[in-house]
């Protein structure tokens, strides 16, 4: 799933997206039908953390950036994420 993430684009150049469902600090459960990998402002791989948006059908942003734990990843392109 990582693996998946972490492919920004497709081979033909066009950036990739995905579905996700997954868990947040605050105990809300979000579902975002198509979202994109984006950055977050601190290190993302000693706080096993990475950054999602939600996008439109012409791939504009919309709402803001999820920090999401990879431990709180539910599925993901809807399949069961399992640790």
């Amino acid at each position: 799933m990582l693996r998946l993430y972490d492919m920004k684009e497709t081979p033909q150049g066009k950036q990739s997206f995905f579905s996700i469902r997954f868990v947040t600090k605050k105990g809300e459960l979000v579902f975002l039908p198509r979202a994109v990998a984006t950055g977050l402002p601190f290190n993302v791989a000693q706080h096993r953390m990475r950054g999602v948006v939600a996008v439109d059908i012409k791939m504009d942003k919309i709402g803001h950036i999820y920090p999401v734990s990879i431990d709180n990843i539910l599925e993901f392109n809807n399949k069961k994420v399992i640790l």
